[in-house]
């Protein structure tokens, strides 16, 4: 499509987004939000690493459009930009290409992480003028990128190519705060001013999410909940103080919730699933559970599925899970998991698939394809977060019939209501304290439901819900204009 000559220009810049690179959700936003916003006449772009993992058929059609040099403070290193028409209507996607940062077999976990995403966060602003987009908004994702807005107002903003433009910072996961020593300031090109006047100053350290909250133009979150619970010392990481005054000094900090792409994700066309169905089907559901469970060598039987697809780690409940497994699985119930993380964790699991072979089924990996099979096949979707800034795996569980059992915070408080049997409405079970026995009351709940004459409604209350990114889209829209002004 040809863009409107006033049409909004927004570039994302994250460092993941699917389908070139993903580790969680924020790939899959970063992924699915530019193509509907697209499709509404937003004229966004999306920039992201070139790392080594970059399925190479995605690169076949890639171009190169710019190249230039990236100072960082004594360190210059070349940066590539290739580009893609990933949607059919011109160059959407932007990788930035270079081999000492990016040629490696992971995306995190490097000593030298804090100059990798400096580098890219400084080229994707660098790039702009090279290619000649000049946008309204840059959009900036996470710690990784924190230090964009800093770069923009600090070292971009004189130039007149750029003078116009702000700044948004979206926080998918407040926990992950991009903390490292003073020292790293001159590496990335800032100085020691940055720590001693505060901008950057973190408890004696400096945090690129910090700078991001203070330097940004507004900033958001990925759910309505979440956007007032980081306000608050149980859930700000040693943040809430910085983020309520800059809710005050604003008016407020926007809390958007995500959607899911519902045209890959549908039970009734995805090819991934052993058997399709819709809500006019939904006895076919059950056939997908007696074909992996087939796969997965558990017994072949009606009773409820319980699944968790997830990182393995302290965030996602599995503490108060722990407490309750024996009670849990004392139960006619199966069990199914599926993810990798921590290592108390996946042992936790294959203990308890040792112990009980014919109820659990530990699968400590990540596969795409065994994740559509496990929401497809499973009846009830377990989420006892202590906290969840969005997720999408209730979202996707829900769009396949799968009952989401959820603790009542961030994104799944805003997406998930507690059935009612006398009005028969919500499409989930949620419990409110994180504690283990407000976890059993809710499996209880969920179970005793499945073997109700109640339960298709439930099923049919999460696979009717409007999971799409259209609504959430039009915020977004909104959002930016405000931005812009």
């Amino acid at each position: 499509m040809a863009f409107d000559k006033g049409a909004l220009k927004v570039l994302l810049v994250s460092t993941e987004v699917n389908p070139y690179s993903k580790s969680g959700g924020l790939g899959d936003v970063a992924g699915s939000l530019p193509k509907v916003l697209r499709d509404m006449g937003v004229d966004m772009r999306v920039a992201l690493p070139k790392y080594q993992t970059v399925p190479h058929e995605h690169l076949t059609d890639a171009k190169k459009v710019s190249e230039f040099t990236v100072h960082l403070s004594w360190r210059a290193q070349d940066a590539n930009v290739l580009a893609l028409d990933a949607f059919g209507d011109g160059d959407s996607v932007y990788f930035i290409e270079n081999d000492f940062y990016f040629n490696r077999e992971n995306y995190y976990g490097y000593g030298d992480d804090f100059e990798r995403f400096a580098f890219f966060t400084k080229a994707t602003l660098e790039m702009l003028s090279r290619i000649d987009f000049k946008a309204d908004i840059v959009h900036f994702n996470d710690w990784h990128t924190g230090l964009g807005p800093t770069y923009l107002r600090d070292v971009y903003k004189g130039f007149t190519y750029y003078s116009n433009m702000k700044s948004l910072i979206t926080i998918h996961n407040l926990h992950y705060q991009g903390v490292f020593g003073r020292e790293i300031l001159w590496a990335v090109g800032l100085n020691d001013g940055y720590f001693t006047g505060g901008d950057l100053e973190f408890y004696g350290n400096i945090s690129y999410l910090k700078g991001g909250i203070k330097h940004a133009d507004a900033v958001s979150t990925v759910s309505e909940t979440y956007a007032h619970e980081i306000q608050t010392p149980a859930y700000g990481y040693g943040m809430d103080g910085l983020l309520r005054d800059r809710a005050a000094a604003t008016g407020q900090i926007y809390g958007i919730t995500n959607g899911i792409d519902i045209e890959s994700n549908n039970p009734e066309t995805d090819p991934r699933i052993f058997v399709n169905f819709d809500t006019k089907s939904i006895e076919k559901k059950r056939m997908n559970k007696y074909r992996l469970q087939e796969e997965l060598g558990l017994p072949v039987g009606k009773m409820p599925m319980l699944s968790m697809i997830t990182r393995l780690v302290e965030q996602k409940g599995f503490d108060i899970l722990s407490i309750i497994m024996d009670e849990l699985l004392s139960m006619d119930v199966q069990l199914v998991i599926l993810g990798t993380g921590e290592g108390r964790y996946e042992n936790m699991f294959r203990h308890y698939a040792w112990r009980y072979p014919d109820k659990v089924s530990a699968n400590i990996k990540f596969n795409g394809d065994l994740a559509q099979q496990i929401y497809a096949a499973s009846d009830i979707f377990m989420m006892p977060s202590v906290y969840e800034p969005c997720g999408l795996g209730q979202l996707f569980a829900m769009r396949y019939g799968t009952v989401p059992l959820v603790r009542k915070t961030g994104g799944l408080a805003d997406t998930v209501t507690h059935f009612d049997p006398k009005t028969r409405k919500g499409n989930g079970f949620l419990f409110e304290d994180c504690v283990a026995s407000g976890l059993m009351w809710a499996i209880r709940q969920a179970v005793d439901c499945y073997h109700s004459p109640d339960w298709n409604t439930v099923v049919k209350n999460a696979m009717t819900g409007d999971y799409s990114w259209q609504s959430a889209a039009k915020e977004y829209v909104d959002m930016y204009e405000k931005i812009k002004g």
